[in-house]
């Protein structure tokens, strides 16, 4: 729990300043085993942002971090470290909104908060894997660790709902390798980046409705993968608001299932 509350936030932190970075190089994935912190630039309001790397070399590897950009569809998902008691006003929100979403877990999440996993899969959001214990995975090289991190996550689920966890992976802070890619591809897992992500993951400095709506409202594009932070006392409290803006912008919400079979 430590690590989750304490550490995870420092490092990413580190990344999240990566993340905002106003000049990231664009270019196409190489095939090497070189470290890669995911990263976005933004061109243009309302456009989808550059990553850095593109949706073709990531579709190699069944690896997303934008939808189709010629649809008004939002994809939701929330990376979950630790319970902070602010997800059950977060499944409020979706529920009002009918809005599926997907909930990226640790293995912590699932052995401290089971009822809001539970709940996540009653109402019909998709659990994801973040790993078992949320490390550096482009760090990992060796299959057989990087399979177990990922396996941990999947035997929690599976004994706490009875059912199989969806094959959906998140990069722990956004860092991975092409290898890494491999790897989870050849365990069946798409991996998901984002396209639409803000500083929210602090728990004594949560941003304000204001800074929340600066980043949310004019980065919204078609096809947006968007990362929140169920750990976030303000997106708590703007979820709804925010799912109306997005609605009256002409969005809908899709899930991962649609995302990936599109």
């Amino acid at each position: 729990m430590w690590l989750l509350k304490h550490k995870v936030p420092v490092i990413i932190g580190i990344f999240g300043v990566l993340l905002f970075s106003s000049v990231l190089c664009h270019r196409e994935l190489a095939v090497t085993a070189a470290v890669t912190d995911w990263g976005l630039s933004f061109q243009s309001q309302g456009s989808a942002p550059v990553g850095n790397a593109t949706s073709d070399a990531l579709a190699k590897y069944d690896a997303y971090y934008v939808g189709n950009t010629n649809d008004s569809v939002i994809y939701l998902t929330f990376d979950a470290g630790y319970e902070s008691g602010d997800t059950p006003a977060i499944l409020d929100a979706l529920k009002k909104h009918n809005a599926p979403a997907c909930f990226f877990v640790v293995s912590n999440y699932i052995e401290t908060a089971p009822e809001l996993v539970k709940r996540m899969v009653d109402e019909g959001h998709i659990v994801g894997n973040h790993t078992s214990t949320h490390p550096d995975m482009s760090k990992i090289s060796d299959k057989a660790a990087f399979e177990k991190e990922l396996k941990g996550v999947e035997e929690q689920f599976k004994t706490l709902t009875g059912k199989e966890l969806p094959k959906f992976y998140r990069p722990p802070q956004g860092k991975f390798s092409e290898e890494n890619l491999k790897q989870a591809q050849e365990l069946g897992y798409k991996t998901i980046f984002w396209s639409l992500a803000y500083v929210d993951w602090y728990a004594d400095n949560q941003p304000t409705h204001d800074e929340a709506f600066n980043k949310l409202i004019p980065r919204i594009h078609n096809g947006a993968i968007v990362l929140l932070h169920s750990t976030s006392s303000t997106n708590a409290q703007i979820l709804d608001e925010l799912l109306t803006k997005y609605e009256q912008m002409g969005y809908r919400f899709g899930s991962l299932d649609e995302l990936v079979n599109a």
